[in-house]
C-alpha cells in the first residue's frame, strides 16, 4: 500500500515562489524505514540553508524536481514502518528533516541511541546532519519541551561553536564583539555565552526590536543599525547573522584595521545582500563560518565525550531562561506553513515567538 506524501518546495532561484508537491511513496524495501514527519521549527536559520543551498550543498539532503529545493528543518518524526533491525515502528526521533509529511531513510550504524541515514545522496554530507536520535534515549528530551528543542538545539549548537571558536584564539585580540541581528536565536544563544567572557558584547538590531533585545540582559550595549558609526573604534570581532551587504561594508569601513575578525553566520536580511567586494573592505577579510566543519574539529580536539559534555552543560544552563522571553507558537496545514515561511523570509516575524510547524492539518497543539 502506497503512502501519500506532501512536500513543501521553493524555487531555488526565487525563494518567494513556492509550491506543494503531492506524491506517493511505495512500500518500503529491506534496509529502509519510513518516517512520519510530525513537527519542526522554522527560523531565519532555515532561510540561510536555502540561501546557501548550492554553496554548502543543503539542497542535496532531500532531492527535489529540477529548479526546486526542499528546505531542511530540525524536528521530530515517528517511525511509521521499518525493515531495519533496531528501528521499530512507533519510535520517536529527533533530527534533520524536510518540510514534508514523510521521509524515507536507510538507517545504518543503528544503536540504542539512534542511527545514521546512509542513503547514497547524503553520504558525502556532514554526519551531524545525518544523525537521528531516539527520544527515549536522549538525555535532553522531554515531551513538554519539544518545541524548545526544535527551536534551539541546532541554533544553540552553532552559538556554542562560535563561542569556542573565538575563545580558542583569545578573541583574535578583540576587546569587544559585535553581533548583527541581535534578536535572532543564534545571536541570543551566543550572547548568553559571551556574557560570561571578559569582553564587551554589542548587539546590533532594528529599532523596532531594540527594546526586546535590551530586555534579554545578555548584551552590554544594544544599538540600532542607524547608530553603528557612533561606536568607538577599538579592537573588535564581528559576527554577522544578518547578511546585509550594506551593514557588512559599514562595519568594515568604520572599524578599519581595528576589525580583527569578521564571520558570516546567517542571512536574516537576505534581501539586502549585494556584491560588495571583500577586497575593497578594510580590516579582517570576511569568512563564512561553517558550524559542522568546526564541530568536527572540536570533536577531534576534545574527544566526543568531552565535547558532548561541554555543550550539554551549556545547554542546561541556557534553556531554562528561554521561557522568560520566548513563546512557542504552533501552526499546522499547508496554508499556515506557507504563511509562516513568508513571514520569516520577509523578516517580519516576532523575535519573541518561536514557530513550530506541521504539514498535517489539525496537528496536535
Amino acid at each position: 500500500m502506497s503512502i501519500q506524501n506532501v512536500d513543501f518546495m521553493v524555487d531555488k532561484s526565487d525563494l518567494t515562489r513556492v509550491q506543494f508537491e503531492r506524491n506517493s511513496i511505495a512500500d518500503i524495501a529491506p534496509g529502509q524505514a519510513l518516517l512520519k514527519v510530525d513537527s519542526f521549527s522554522f527560523t531565519a536559520n532555515n532561510i540561510t540553508y536555502a540561501l546557501l543551498g548550492d554553496a554548502f550543498s543543503y539542497w542535496d539532503f532531500f532531492p527535489a524536481p529540477e529548479g526546486f529545493g526542499r528546505i531542511p528543518v530540525w524536528g521530530f518524526a515517528d517511525v511509521l514502518s521499518s525493515k531495519v533491525e533496531g528501528v521499530g515502528e512507533g519510535d520517536r526521533l529527533y533530527g534533520y528533516l524536510p518540510m514534508s509529511t514523510h521521509l524515507l531513510v536507510e538507517p545504518g550504524h543503528v544503536n540504542d541511541h539512534g542511527f545514521m541515514d546512509i542513503v547514497s545522496h547524503r553520504a558525502a554530507r556532514s554526519p551531524i546532519y545525518n544523525q537521528y536520535t531516539f527520544t527515549a534515549k536522549d538525555p535532553v528530551y522531554s515531551p513538554e519541551n519539544e518545541g524548545l528543542i526544535s527551536l534551539f538545539r541546532p541554533l544553540f549548537t552553532t552559538s556554542f561553536l562560535l563561542d569556542v571558536f573565538h575563545a580558542k584564539s583569545d578573541f583574535f585580540g578583540a576587546n569587544c564583539i559585535l553581533l548583527t541581528s541581535a534578536s535572532s536565536k543564534t545571536a541570543i544563544g551566543l550572547a548568553s555565552l559571551l556574557a560570561k567572557r571578559d569582553l564587551e558584547v554589542i548587539g546590533l538590531t532594528s529599532a523596532s526590536n531594540r527594546d526586546f533585545v535590551v530586555s534579554l540582559a545578555y548584551y552590554d550595549r544594544v544599538i540600532s543599525y542607524e547608530e553603528l558609526e557612533t561606536l568607538p573604534v577599538v579592537p573588535s570581532a564581528f559576527v554577522d547573522m544578518a547578511g546585509s551587504g550594506d551593514v557588512l561594508a559599514r562595519v568594515h569601513r568604520h572599524f578599519g584595521d581595528a576589525l580583527k575578525k569578521s564571520l558570516l553566520v546567517g542571512a536574516t536580511h537576505w534581501d539586502e545582500r549585494n556584491d560588495v567586494s571583500k577586497k575593497e573592505m578594510p580590516g579582517a577579510v570576511p569568512e563564512v563560518f561553517f558550524a559542522p566543519g568546526f564541530a568536527q574539529t572540536c570533536i577531534q580536539d576534545m574527544g566526543r565525550e568531552r565535547f558532548l559534555t561541554n555543550i550539554g552543560r551549556a545547554w542546561a544552563d541556557f534553556i531554562p531562561h528561554t521561557s522568560n522571553w520566548i513563546r512557542v507558537e504552533k501552526s499546522s496545514g499547508s496554508d499556515q506553513v506557507e504563511a509562516v515561511y513568508r513571514n520569516v523570509l520577509n523578516n517580519v516575524s516576532n523575535p519573541s515567538t518561536g514557530q513550530i510547524l506541521s504539514l498535517w492539518e489539525g496537528a496536535r497543539a
